[in-house]
């Protein structure tokens, strides 16, 4: 079985992906076999994020150390997917993810479903979760930024101010780019708890306690309303875990290695 980039078409939207398997099933070459068969981990950045980064690739690698295959895909308007930037929104992501999902299960050596994300890819998981509760046999949200939807209605999200009852056309996302007024919106009608009930499998939440993009108490509330979650801190680190990496990918093994 060889390792493979592709894209997964969602109603006419190209998703870059690329999917990685474990050593061992490198010398199999019949994916229909039951010697090819294995747990797969689903991964996905976050905001401005791409499947090329440094906590992203360390969680495929250690998914793969552990015996599961891992498909990374980049979601609408991120990467080498289709799609632009300012126009990306979570509704987007959602079907999207769900599309992903579907194609996962399509593959013949797939066992069981595995869903890991970071940061705005960690509240999609929380929110794709709830949406296919039944398909995924655990889930992984690597600091959830659950408080996106929150700050949508709050007026304030990701350093952007603004009237959350006259959204603007347009909002400046950084120093490049503009994000699309209809983000803010679907947003702001996002409750992550309403999905975060749905979903009873277990959960293991990683988050640095000193994170300045997504607050720790995100993973604090997550952990109080899932029936069956361990949250992993890592102590004195940033959004992308830069400075403890390994502690990141450690907490993923030992969890992905119960199973």
């Amino acid at each position: 079985m060889k390792n493979r980039e592709f894209y997964i078409t969602d109603d006419g939207i190209r998703l870059h992906a690329k999917l990685d398997f474990p050593k061992e099933l490198e010398g199999v070459e019949d994916e229909n076999s039951e010697q090819a068969k294995c747990p797969l981990v689903i991964i996905i950045h976050g905001y401005t994020g791409h499947m090329e980064e440094p906590h992203i690739i360390a969680a495929a690698e250690t998914a793969n150390e552990v015996g599961m295959a891992a498909l990374r895909v980049e979601m609408y308007g991120h990467g080498m997917s289709d799609g632009a930037f300012r126009d990306h929104t979570l509704f987007k992501w959602m079907t999207e993810a769900m599309a992903v999902t579907d194609y996962a299960r399509t593959l013949p050596f797939v066992t069981d479903l595995y869903l890991c994300g970071h940061s705005q890819g960690g509240l999609l998981t929380i929110l794709a979760a709830g949406l296919k509760p039944d398909v995924f046999k655990a889930i992984l949200p690597l600091a959830p930024a659950t408080m996106i939807p929150e700050g949508a209605r709050a007026g304030e999200l990701l350093g952007i101010t603004f009237d959350p009852d006259h959204i603007p056309d347009e909002l400046p996302a950084d120093e490049e780019r503009t994000l699309g007024g209809n983000y803010i919106a679907a947003a702001q009608s996002i409750f992550p708890e309403h999905f975060i009930r749905r979903y009873h499998g277990p959960v293991l939440i990683v988050h640095a306690d000193t994170d300045e993009s997504v607050p720790y108490r995100c993973a604090l509330e997550a952990l109080e309303l899932y029936d069956d979650a361990k949250l992993v801190t890592v102590k004195g680190d940033n959004h992308c875990f830069e400075l403890h990496l390994d502690q990141m990918a450690a907490a993923i093994r030992e969890f992905l290695s119960g199973f």
